[in-house]
């Protein structure tokens, strides 16, 4: 059976991890100082890396090079070589535990890990407990953890994963250090996914492969999960494939509505957006992609500076047609817009006719113009 992409792909070095420079270079210091705390704590969207830095760090503890090389124990990295770094990547070391919250969340199964944890590791120095979606464990769970965590074994390291931070007790966070994963940026995926298609020979037009970068939506895992199922659509991944199999539409599609929006041609504006529907697109992530796109031509229609920000996640092509947008449009109209379309997504969310509140909401907005009634 063939490797998912996602995990035939994983970063091997800390080096390797997208969009989490700073979180890597503090790590990789810590490797170099042989400073390496007895907790951690990862916490951000799906998708980030947090348990594939999880795993780097118990290659790192483990790694027989750094053990006996001082000039490698310089570079902060794991080997890749070593006996227990491919034991790691291949999931099959005995001092990586690897304990899934969601299903083991009961007091028992910690009390399990509090017997285990006084055992010396089987190979290598450290033994490191891999805790994911961490938040899901019961409140008696957490209480049981809590001196464990506290004062662990000298051979013991903890690193706890979670989407969701705020679920997690602060007695348990105060105990830890903690890391925040942020979205991956769209620029920094698409460089990741050409390169995935480079050397497995996919055939993809470059806008079917934008579209999947941004269906990720700030997660890696998704898009190159989403390339993975592409690739057995046909000869060529066209952006036609792409749209019908994401459900999402390019963002050529959606700058062509929101440039006639702008311009208050509410005629031509619903026979496109009759268009997209009649291509079986979803209206309700449409509406979606409408409002990040107008908000970002008002953030340039009052800054211009903001594009800076906006490089991450768009090309240049993509910026210039948003300031050529944004010349041509009124912050009140925009901003008057953005406020319909809001409404009309919370409407088509609950509707049994998803195309009624998006045209309703371009008909309030756009019908005193006169484009409309010739």
């Amino acid at each position: 059976m063939a490797l998912a992409l996602y995990r035939k792909y994983r970063p091997k070095k800390l080096s390797e991890v997208l969009g989490q420079e700073t979180n890597t270079e503090i790590l990789k210091n810590a490797a170099k100082a042989g400073r390496f705390g007895h907790a951690y704590l990862f916490y951000g969207p799906r998708g980030t890396g947090k348990t594939t830095t999880a795993r780097l760090i118990a290659k790192l503890l483990n790694c027989e090079k750094r053990k006996n090389n001082e000039k490698f124990q310089k570079l902060g990295e794991p080997c890749g070589e070593c006996e227990s770094c491919k034991e790691t990547d291949m999931g099959m070391s005995f001092d990586v535990v690897e304990i899934d919250a969601a299903s083991n969340r009961g007091i028992d199964e910690i009390r399990n890990l509090k017997e285990g944890i006084s055992a010396a590791p089987a190979k290598g120095e450290f033994r490191v407990y891999i805790i994911d979606e961490v938040h899901m464990l019961t409140g008696a769970a957490f209480n049981a953890l809590l001196k464990t965590l506290e004062e662990p074994p000298s051979h013991v390291i903890f690193v706890l994963a979670t989407t969701e931070y705020e679920k997690v007790p602060a007695t348990i966070t105060s105990r830890t250090q903690r890391f925040i994963f942020r979205k991956v940026p769209k620029t920094r995926i698409l460089e990741k996914l050409n390169l995935i298609t480079q050397k497995e020979k996919i055939k993809i037009t470059p806008e079917a492969l934008e579209l999947i970068a941004a269906s990720g939506e700030g997660s890696l895992r998704d898009a190159e999960s989403l390339l993975d199922q592409l690739g057995s659509a046909g000869d060529e991944i066209t952006l036609e494939i792409a749209e019908k199999i994401t459900g999402r539409t390019g963002l050529k599609k959606v700058s062509r509505l929101v440039e006639l929006i702008i311009k208050k041609d509410l005629k031509k504006s619903l026979e496109y957006l009759g268009e997209i529907n009649e291509e079986g697109h979803n209206i309700s992530q449409f509406t979606k992609d409408l409002i990040h796109y107008i908000r970002k031509i008002l953030s340039l229609r009052i800054d211009e500076s903001l594009e800076k920000i906006m490089a991450s996640e768009l090309t240049t092509d993509e910026i210039k047609t948003l300031k050529e947008l944004a010349k041509l449009a009124e912050v009140d109209d925009l901003i008057k817009t953005i406020k319909s379309l809001i409404l009309a997504y919370t409407e088509i969310r609950y509707s049994p006719f998803a195309l009624v509140p998006l045209e309703v909401a371009l008909v309030e907005n756009l019908s005193s113009n006169r484009n409309f009634l010739s």
